[in-house]
C-alpha cells in the first residue's frame, strides 16, 4: 500500500468520525415521562439575544416540536407539564496531531558505499506535527417540569462543524439526535 494511500484512508476514518455527534444526556432518576402530557417552551430561550428570537431559535423550536409530537406530547401554548429551553456555543478549537511519517535514507559513500546500487534504500520516519483549526458547536435542550420548576433531563449534542454547513440542517440533526437519547414513556 502506498503513503498516498494510507494518508488518504487515515483521512476518511477521521471524517467519519468527525461526521457523528457527540450525544450526551442527563436524567433525574425518578423520571417518569408517561406522567407528562403536553410541553410548551420557555420564554425567553437561551439562543434569543436581546428581546428578540433568533433565527437557530425557530430552527430549534421547530426541530424539536416536531420531535416532541412524535413521541406522543401536545404542544400546549399554556400551562404545559414540561417546558423545553435551548443553550448554544460555537468555539474555535485546535485539534494537534503527531505521526511518523516516512522518508527514504541514502545510502552512504562511506563504509557501504561499494554496495551501492545493489540494495534498494530503507525507509526511516521523522515526526510530523499538524495543526488543525476547526469550530466545535455545541447544543443543549432541557426539559423541565414546569410546575416544580425543576430540570427533569438534559441533552448536550458537540460536534465539529465546517465553514460550508447548512445551519438548519446541522441544527435539525442535533435536535435528532438528542431526543434519540431521551427515556421512552413508562
Amino acid at each position: 500500500m502506498t503513503l498516498r494511500a494510507v494518508l488518504a484512508s487515515a483521512l476518511l476514518a477521521l471524517a467519519a468520525c468527525a461526521s457523528s455527534p457527540n450525544v450526551r444526556t442527563v436524567a433525574d432518576p425518578s423520571l417518569n415521562l408517561a406522567q407528562y402530557r403536553t410541553f410548551g417552551f420557555a420564554e425567553p430561550f437561551g439562543t434569543d439575544r436581546q428581546g428578540y428570537q433568533t433565527l437557530v431559535s425557530s430552527q430549534l423550536k421547530a426541530s424539536t416540536r416536531r420531535e416532541m409530537e412524535a413521541r406522543g406530547f401536545a404542544y400546549a401554548d399554556s400551562s404545559p407539564d414540561l417546558l423545553i429551553n435551548f443553550g448554544a456555543t460555537l468555539e474555535d478549537k485546535m485539534r494537534v496531531s503527531q505521526y511518523a511519517e516516512p522518508t527514504m535514507a541514502v545510502m552512504p559513500r562511506g563504509y557501504y558505499g561499494y554496495r551501492r546500487g545493489y540494495y534498494q534504500p530503507w525507509p526511516q520516519y521523522s515526526e510530523r506535527t499538524e495543526v488543525t483549526q476547526y469550530k466545535e458547536g455545541t447544543l443543549t435542550i432541557d426539559l423541565v417540569d414546569a410546575a416544580r420548576k425543576q430540570l427533569v433531563w438534559e441533552g448536550t449534542v458537540t460536534k465539529s462543524l465546517q465553514a460550508s454547513s447548512d445551519l438548519s440542517a446541522t441544527l435539525d440533526k442535533a435536535v435528532v439526535a438528542a431526543m434519540a437519547k431521551l427515556p421512552t414513556a413508562r
